[in-house]
């Protein structure tokens, strides 16, 4: 800063509206999926599959197996008016990771939710996780959950330290579980009570 006699002046003040501009456009920023997004959902989830071999589904297969109009009457039938969870993390309007709590459907498992979270390569390591676990805990507290469940890979162990660091324990192995890249795979079952 420089007085020129009368007034103050920023030497850095474009520099500073650059800045802010930056840091606002690539903000994060965490909502319910709403139901007009659900094009660039699908194409999250179908993004996912090809970058990591540790969702559910293989390249592809999830187009094979399941439509859009399927998923979006599950959103609206489960999550919209249902009792489940959805979170999507957005950066410039383009949705980037999400996490889903998948509530007990019956009365005696009503109190748990079991969890699916995936984020995009580039967004990992950003804090994107726990923020949608702070929000999850938030949610299940909300609405009576008392148990979070969810199954990992055991040789993925940055989800793995993601789970631990948000409370999660490993309550058991589930050998054999996933079919994946030619090899069966063994899945660390984890729990959090709340």
């Amino acid at each position: 800063i420089k007085y020129d006699g009368k007034n103050y002046i920023l030497d850095n003040l474009e520099y500073e509206i650059k800045r802010i501009r930056f840091e606002v456009e690539n903000m994060i920023i965490y909502s319910k999926l709403e139901i007009n997004r659900i094009k660039d959902f699908w194409e999250l989830l179908n993004r996912l599959d090809t970058e990591t071999d540790y969702m559910m589904y293989e390249p592809n297969e999830r187009k094979a197996k399941t439509t859009i109009q399927e998923l979006k009457l599950d959103i609206q039938d489960n999550v919209i008016q249902g009792f489940d969870f959805l979170q999507v993390a957005t950066e410039n309007d383009k949705i980037v990771g999400y996490i889903r709590a998948e509530r007990g459907k019956f009365e005696r498992n009503f109190h748990t939710a079991y969890i699916v979270i995936g984020i995009l390569k580039k967004y990992r390591g950003k804090g994107i996780g726990t923020t949608f676990f702070n929000n999850l805990d938030l949610w299940a507290k909300t609405n009576n959950i008392v148990r979070l469940e969810l199954t990992v890979e055991c040789c993925n162990n940055t989800a793995k330290n993601l789970y631990e660091k948000n409370g999660f324990k490993i309550e058991g192995i589930r050998k054999k579980s996933m079919f994946v890249a030619g090899s069966f795979v063994d899945e660390f079952y984890m729990a959090k009570i709340l």
